[in-house]
Formats: C-alpha cells, sequence, structure tokens
C-alpha cells in the first residue's frame, strides 16, 4: 500500500449570490476527480499552468480546504474523514512549504518563535531548551546559523526564509511534505541550492515529498514521478524520465514543447506546438474531454461527449486521452493548426479591414467616425509625395497662421516669427 493515495478526489467552491438570502447559483470546479499515489520516500511533481487546481489539491490533502469527495488516505487512515481535533493531531504528520517565504512567516515573531510554536502546539519537546536544542540541531541541517533564532523575518534573504519555512516543516518529523511553489519566488542560483537541500533531507531523513510547480526544468530535477493537470484533472502521469522523453498526451506535448533548449540547432529544428483559444473557465468547463477546446487532434463526435479516463499504457505511463496511441502513431490528423499560424490565423482579417484607411492621416478622420472616407476627397487632402517629401519650413507655418488669423497685427505676426 502507498502512504498517500488520493481517489477521485474534488474540491468545489460555492458561487453564491443574494442580497439578504444567500444562495448557491454554481460551483468553481478546482479540483474534480483527481487520483494519484505516493510512494514512501519519493518524489511526486504536479505541473500544470496556472489555475488548473494544483495548490487546491495540495491544499485538500492537509485539509486546508474541505474536500467536497472523495477520499485521501495517508497510512492506512482516510484524512477526509476526521474530525476537526484528530486531524489537527494527525497533522503533524503531513507539513506544507508555502509559495511566498516572507508572507508565511509572522513578521511580529522571531525564528526561534516561529519554529517552537508547532513543536509546543503538538506537544514536541520537554521544554524550551530541549526544543531549542532541537531547532539549532534544524537550522544546521537548512544551511542557518544557531544565532538566527533572536531575528526576525525581515532580516534575510528570500532564500534564507524560504530555508526558515522549511525547518518549520521539519521540526515536527513529518512523514510527507508538500512543496508548493518552493522556488518559485528566487532567484535562479538560489533555487538550485533550496533544490539541492530537498534533495539531501530526502536522502538523510527519507522523506516524502508532493511538489507542485509550473516550472518544468525543477519538477524534472526532483521527481521521481510526474502528474500533469488541466482544469482540475489529471491528464497524464508518468515517471519522470518517461514523460519527458515521450509525452503522450496532446497537453503535455504542448507543455514540452515551450520548454527552451540551451542548443541553437535544436532549438530551430523542433516542433513547436502552440495552443489556440483560451484556457476555459473552472466554473463552466467543458463537456466530455476538458481539453478537446484547444486540442489539435480533438475529435467532436468523441472528445466533446465522452470525458477520458486515466488509463495505464504500460510502465506506469497514464494518459486520460481517447487517440493517445492514434496520435503517437500519427495515424490521426489535426483538426487545428499547431504551428505560427495557430496565432495569427486571424491577422490577415484585420489588415485586410484597415487597408483602405493606411493612407489616410489621423488629422483627416472624425475622433468618432466609424466608416471609411469618401476616396476622392481622401485623395484632395492628402499630400503627394512631392510635397510631403521635404520638411515644413518657418515660411510655410507663418502662411498658415496667416490664413487661419488675418486680423492679427504685423506685432503679432512678428512675435510668432
Amino acid at each position: 500500500m502507498s502512504l498517500l493515495e488520493l481517489d477521485g478526489v474534488k474540491v468545489h467552491f460555492p458561487i453564491k449570490k443574494g442580497v439578504f438570502v444567500d444562495r448557491t447559483v454554481g460551483h468553481v470546479y478546482a479540483v474534480d476527480g483527481v487520483s494519484l499515489k505516493v510512494e514512501a520516500g519519493e518524489t511526486y511533481g504536479l505541473v500544470g499552468e496556472s489555475g488548473c487546481g494544483k495548490t487546491t489539491l495540495g491544499r485538500s490533502v492537509l485539509r486546508l480546504v474541505d474536500i467536497t469527495e472523495g477520499s485521501v488516505v495517508l497510512d492506512g487512515t482516510d484524512l477526509a474523514k476526521l474530525p476537526g481535533e484528530e486531524m489537527r493531531r494527525f497533522r503533524r504528520r503531513l507539513q506544507m512549504v508555502f509559495q511566498d517565504p516572507l508572507g508565511s512567516l509572522n513578521p511580529r515573531q522571531n525564528i526561534e518563535s516561529i519554529l517552537s510554536e508547532g513543536m509546543i502546539a503538538h506537544g514536541v519537546g520537554k521544554d524550551q531548551e530541549e526544543r531549542r536544542e532541537k531547532i539549532k540541531a534544524i537550522l544546521d541541517k537548512v544551511g542557518l546559523p544557531s544565532n538566527a533564532l533572536a531575528r526576525y523575518p525581515h532580516e534575510f534573504s528570500g532564500g534564507q526564509r524560504q530555508r526558515i519555512g522549511i525547518a518549520r516543516a521539519l521540526v515536527l518529523e513529518p512523514d510527507v511534505i508538500i512543496c508548493d511553489e518552493p522556488v518559485s519566488a528566487l532567484d535562479v542560483s538560489v533555487q538550485a541550492q533550496v533544490i539541492n537541500l530537498l534533495d539531501e533531507l530526502q536522502e538523510e531523513l527519507g522523506l516524502t515529498y508532493v511538489v507542485i510547480a509550473h516550472d518544468l526544468a525543477v519538477v524534472r530535477h526532483i521527481s521521481d514521478t510526474i502528474g500533469v493537470m488541466y482544469l482540475g484533472s489529471l491528464v497524464e502521469e508518468a515517471p519522470s524520465d518517461a514523460l519527458y522523453a515521450e509525452p503522450k498526451h496532446p497537453y503535455t506535448k504542448a507543455l514540452m514543447s515551450a520548454v527552451p533548449v540551451p542548443d541553437p540547432e535544436v532549438e530551430d529544428r523542433r516542433e513547436r506546438i502552440l495552443l489556440t483559444g483560451d484556457l476555459p473557465s473552472p466554473a463552466n468547463p467543458p463537456s466530455g474531454c476538458r481539453f478537446h477546446t484547444r486540442c489539435p487532434w480533438a475529435r467532436a463526435e468523441r472528445c466533446a461527449t465522452e470525458r477520458p479516463q486515466l488509463r495505464d499504457l504500460g510502465g506506469g505511463h497514464r494518459v486520460a486521452c481517447h487517440f493517445a496511441e492514434e496520435i503517437e502513431s500519427g495515424k490521426l490528423a489535426l483538426t487545428r493548426p499547431t504551428g505560427t499560424e495557430a496565432v495569427t490565423e486571424g491577422e490577415d482579417a484585420v489588415v485586410e479591414q484597415t487597408e483602405g484607411e493606411a493612407k489616410v492621416p489621423a488629422v483627416l478622420l472624425p475622433a468618432d467616425s466609424t466608416t471609411k472616407p469618401d476616396a476622392t476627397a481622401v485623395e484632395e487632402k492628402v499630400p503627394s509625395a512631392v510635397e510631403a517629401s521635404g520638411d515644413r519650413t518657418a515660411d510655410a507655418v507663418a502662411r498658415d497662421l496667416d490664413a487661419a488669423e488675418p486680423d492679427r497685427s504685423d506685432k503679432d505676426r512678428e512675435k510668432t516669427d
């Protein structure tokens, strides 16, 4: 049995409307039926574009948001069914490293107070002195000096604050740590240090991670298994190397094609998949396959009506796509463009509409004009190429002023000149 198992997890947020009495008029389907397993001592990576439900799924594991439906089983215990007090005691085995290292730390508490707060709540350590010694040992593991205990969060850099967040999770000796974008707010050089630190701590302490990120390079470096989410659902799951070597879902193919390759020749030759359309709203997701409105291989007769389930294609590679094998073999033809024409197909129509107005100076058109001017009138008002070839001289400017205000005195004209 896996250490952590999620089965059909759904998190739906109600949409309320009303002045005196709130009534539910709909739901936001943030997470809609996610099932996955995390083995002890491994790192499970969750990737996907912003708004796909990664963070909500991570928070649901810790019951920081209510689970609408489904089960979250940690070492044989279903967390979704635990009452409040039991869940509070059980939460010691589950900890979280938040995305914003500064926002997750209380600015009014020093580091010792921040780290000892959870230890006191869960009864870790006999007294403050014992807790202080343990905190010093944890700070040493994450690369911070012991004199940091009396300092406050604003006195540290971003990378150091994230190390404090990791230390806060470690002092309770958890079984699973959920890392929500642990390095996205850090510089690239500091990102590498934090990722290497997480690797070292995992080997030393036997930790299990669930890493939520949108940086595919970070996830590949640290993860054993990767799950790809789209609009609240898991669309593909595979071992890290297999997923990057041979993605099978159309959405994963598009994600991987967006990763830059540090070789100019390879970068110029490789296929780039550009998706058409916008991400649908999680409050009104498409029927059938959630990705069919943007999928280059979608078939309306099936993709728009039947929702695909995750199925194993061998080697632990699971894909939620009706035509994964046909796409892989090249037997399925494209129904939408995937190159640059995918984002430029509408530009020609815009150019044709404005082509007749391209030579009309803006000053000749009224500000609220919605129709094209008469072509003959435009030709009369637009100066020829010979007339417009040179700059206007001071004499020409003076003649215009005279024509506009013939009653001005000579003295005024001299001031203007």
